[in-house]
């Protein structure tokens, strides 16, 4: 059974401080029954930090976006929040919390929200004014993006933010509205010569994230699209996916193949 630290020690309380302001939690609330609690300013969601009496760190998340892609399992301490997470050490809990944040400002109306109170005040009568609010959109999108897929290419793992693209599923132009655009489960962080080809039509992926080539691509171009390893997908890129596969694969191929 785990039991709580209550009230938390100076070096506990201290730890929690350092851990939560170095990792984009930097509003605190207090200590309730030896869980500290703290929130963000750019990201949903309150956390939870508190110590065992075996010294191991518990966290508690409110976030159910951020649970469901954390990548581990929670445990079955009590305490606040929708679910608690054990780590044994204190460089586990740094280890993890980077992720924590960036789930957190991506997940799951972040980028909308942001995105609602950027444009709030600005006009959108004329086309060149709806086209200043899509550019903050697609700015916002970015951003949370590179965040979302810890600013790296997932199949290729580049890191160079210039030759980084926030390659929409469906496209901008095609969504139902502005939760559909922002939706980073939407988005795929691709490299500009994947990005590419993907928008082009002449690739897309299986639900296991193994890319899917086109017929009308050349077999010296598929030579040249290396990657490491499948896209790591969630059930809501799925169904992205599923409308890419149907609507732009091999559908805006013909054309793109045979562009000058």
């Amino acid at each position: 059974m785990t039991v709580v630290e209550t009230p938390q020690s100076f070096v506990t309380r201290q730890e929690c401080e350092k851990v939560t302001y170095q990792n984009g939690f930097r509003r605190p609330h207090g200590e309730f029954d030896g869980w500290q609690q703290y929130s963000s300013t750019t990201a949903q969601g309150s956390i939870w930090l508190a110590r065992d009496t075996s010294g191991a760190w518990l966290l508690a998340l409110d976030h159910a976006g951020v649970i469901a892609e954390i990548g581990i399992e929670a445990c079955v301490a009590a305490g606040p929040g929708l679910a608690r997470f054990r780590l044994a050490s204190l460089a586990l809990l740094y280890g993890l919390m980077p992720r924590v944040y960036e789930l957190a400002a991506s997940l799951p109306d972040a980028p909308l929200q942001e995105f609602l109170h950027r444009t709030k005040n600005l006009p959108k009568t004329t086309e060149a004014e709806r086209l200043v609010v899509q550019r903050v959109g697609q700015n916002i999108f970015r951003e949370r993006l590179i965040k979302y897929w810890r600013g790296r290419c997932p199949l290729t793992g580049i890191v160079d933010k210039p030759l980084l693209r926030a390659s929409h599923i469906k496209p901008w132009r095609d969504c139902e509205n502005d939760a559909e655009r922002l939706d980073v489960h939407n988005g795929l962080l691709l490299s500009a010569l994947w990005d590419a080809v993907f928008d082009g039509g002449l690739v897309t992926f299986g639900n296991d994230g193994i890319p899917v080539f086109s017929a009308n691509l050349s077999e010296q171009a598929r030579a040249r699209l290396c990657f490491d390893r499948p896209v790591d997908l969630t059930d809501k890129h799925r169904v992205f996916l599923d409308w890419h596969r149907t609507k732009v694969f091999d559908v805006k191929a013909p054309d793109a193949a045979h562009a000058d």
